[in-house]
């Protein structure tokens, strides 16, 4: 007993050894890779609460500095101006993106309407010329059922001569109607196949706006970004107000209560005449028409003018009269109008 297990045990246990050994290699590779991702996740967990850290203390310091503004009786009137040219600012940005949106989904819709309208029509155009070809087609499998059913009736009418000296070439007749009809209906029921495929089809994708759609709807935009700007009747609010877009508060200083006061009053009366931009359709027209023979674009392909090129806003009276002004809205970025336009 003990020779035997002496002769066939230990290559066993040799096996079982390689096996837990292989298995011990594979388990600690695994480890090895739960540990570099662990590693790594650490990383990327301590980067976000340094980024974090970082964007506190400039929140803290903003904060501070605000605070500091505010308990200085020179600057407490110059920090509520700032804020309320911001606010008329980002009033202005929101009317301007929302026409932008509205201007553009109303294109998308007319083009998608339009290629399904085309679509439709010819849809309808090829299943009309196949009800033809069906209609046509069955008055002569009609026909041959017509055919085929007197022939029937006549070779059962026959007396026993006249079946005996006919009945063979009725039956001839007979066959060959039947072979005929036969076809017929074969080619009936692939036209109605073909015709049930037609009206199965599916509507294709829609394409995209064109370069000429995208340039069409650019103009519109910024004739509104004009008229927003041409709202503005003093032309030295208009430029406070873009300038509390771009600068932080406490660089600028608008003077003393009373200088204060008087912009405030004019800030409250400007907001209201923004809100109360009504339907100019024609005029907007009129003006993205005359931006669009000024406007030049650097490439063939490209849908957003040169700035320099659309730089005259044109104002226009209820009479129709045009006066031009130069304010290169585009190029200086008033309401955010390079971020709402069509690309």
């Amino acid at each position: 007993m003990t020779s035997r297990t002496a002769i066939f045990g230990a290559p066993n246990e040799k096996g079982d050894e390689s096996e837990k050994l292989v298995e011990l290699f594979k388990n600690r590779a695994e480890l090895k890779k739960e540990f570099a991702e662990l590693r790594k996740e650490q990383f990327r967990l301590q980067q976000r609460v340094k980024e974090q850290q970082g964007s506190t203390a400039r929140v803290t310091q903003k904060l501070e500095h605000l605070e500091s503004l505010l308990i200085d009786p020179e600057w407490a009137d110059t920090v509520v101006v700032f804020y309320q040219l911001r606010a008329l600012n980002r009033r202005c940005q929101r009317k301007l993106a929302k026409f932008a949106e509205q201007l553009k989904q109303q294109r998308e819709r007319r083009q998608q309407d339009g290629q399904l309208e085309g679509w439709q029509q010819g849809l309808d155009r090829d299943a009309a010329g196949l009800q033809q070809q069906i209609g046509e087609h069955g008055m002569q499998v009609q026909q041959l059922e017509d055919q085929l059913g007197a022939e029937r009736q006549r070779l059962d009418t026959m007396s026993g001569l006249a079946k005996v000296l006919k009945g063979r070439a009725a039956s001839g007749k007979l066959d060959k109607l039947t072979v005929q009809l036969a076809d017929a209906q074969r080619v009936e029921q692939e036209l109605l196949l073909k015709l049930d495929g037609i009206q199965n089809r599916k509507p294709p994708d829609t394409q995209g706006l064109g370069i000429a759609e995208k340039r069409s709807i650019n103009f519109m935009i910024i004739a509104f970004a004009q008229q927003l700007y041409l709202q503005f009747r003093d032309g030295r609010l208009v430029s406070l107000v873009k300038e509390s877009g771009d600068k932080s508060v406490g660089a600028i200083n608008y003077g003393n209560k009373v200088d204060c006061d008087v912009l405030r009053a004019l800030i409250v009366k400007q907001a209201e005449s923004v809100e109360k931009i009504t339907d100019f359709a024609d005029i907007l027209q009129r003006r993205a028409g005359m931006i669009a023979e000024h406007a030049v674009f650097k490439e063939n392909n490209d849908v957003v003018p040169i700035p320099g090129t659309v730089a005259t806003v044109f104002a226009i009276d209820a009479n129709g009269v045009v006066r031009e002004k130069d304010a290169n809205l585009l190029g200086e970025n008033y309401w955010e109008l390079s971020n709402v336009l069509s690309r």
